[in-house]
């Protein structure tokens, strides 16, 4: 009998459940404050009643520049990738964003454009495409090279509208 005195004395105490439940019920409230917090616009900001917002931050036209831009569409391109891709090919079309004295130069030019591009697309290889960055990396090599056809200020911006690879 004195035996199951001593183990009795030395086996530990279970703990209760208490303290976990405490921990969940502070962290869903945190979490909760938080998520109020950052959607009401007490943190990271947001519109407030009392703040002006600009015009251009509306979706409004900030200045007569972006009002003065026509889009000139560049005509589908599909190119072979390299002897290691296979049978892969690319699928490429774009919009030129000129400005609207421009268009008609840009509109001239149009089979240098295609030409420029599609050259520069036949050097490119499948590695060169699989990365998600490197849409980013070819539109702007792809615009230093329109730029060069047709001029720096004629060309504002190159804005792919498709990019497949099959």
């Amino acid at each position: 009998m004195a035996e199951d005195i001593e183990d009795s004395a030395k086996a530990p105490r279970k703990r209760g459940k208490l303290p976990l439940v405490i921990g969940v019920v502070l962290a869903l409230a945190g979490g909760g404050g938080a998520f109020f917090a950052v959607w009401s616009g007490m943190v990271l900001g947001g519109d407030h009643p009392n703040v002006e917002v600009e015009p251009h931050a509306k979706g409004e036209v900030a200045d007569d520049r972006a009002a003065d831009m026509a889009f000139v569409p560049v005509s589908p391109l599909i190119v072979a990738l390299g002897d290691r891709a296979g049978s892969r090919h690319l699928r490429f079309a774009a919009n030129l964003e000129v400005p609207s004295r421009y268009v008609q130069e840009v509109t001239h030019l149009m089979p240098r454009i295609v030409d420029a591009l599609n050259s520069f697309l036949q050097a490119v290889e499948e590695r060169d495409v699989a990365d998600r960055d490197s849409l980013l990396r070819l539109r702007v090599q792809m615009l230093h090279r329109v730029r060069l056809v047709v001029g720096d200020d004629r060309v504002s911006d190159l804005l792919v509208s498709e990019f497949v690879l099959n």
